[in-house]
């Protein structure tokens, strides 16, 4: 039990690593600012928190128990990490099709700026940590 305990400990530390590679990569970069109604900060405050935020990136945290279907949401593109092991559907609006996402501990993925919806139709809570770009 030991090792499988290492093992994901490494995957998660290689996950952030990654992400604040590319946080410090990004500094140089010009900002630009999304107000948007359908942020996800403003639609569903009860499954994503923001955890750091400066001119250049954001940092939000985000806890979708099993069973929920959020509605409605953007979010700025951006790198994610998964935190824990969960599976979830999405679809990008106005018609996209359900997408079916077995994510696993560490997994680091890329996403660009959406409006879509999530259901989270595992029997885990997703636990993800994703930095935004703000330009």
């Amino acid at each position: 039990m030991i090792p499988i305990a290492m093992s994901r400990v490494t995957l998660v530390r290689a996950g952030m690593t990654v992400l604040m590679l590319i946080v410090s990569a990004l500094i140089a970069h010009p900002v630009f600012s999304q107000s948007d109604d359908l942020d996800v900060l403003k639609v569903i405050p009860e499954n994503y928190k923001l955890v750091f935020e400066n001119p250049f990136v954001r940092v939000i945290e985000a806890h979708v128990p099993p069973g929920t279907v959020e509605p409605p949401h953007r979010h700025l593109r951006g790198v994610s990490v998964c935190m824990t092991e969960y599976t979830v559907e999405s679809r990008t609006l106005p018609d996209g099709e359900w997408v079916r996402s077995e994510r696993k501990l560490g997994t680091v993925y890329w996403s660009e700026s959406s409006l879509h919806q999530l259901r989270n139709v595992g029997k885990t809570t997703s636990h993800t940590v994703r930095i935004e770009l703000k330009y």
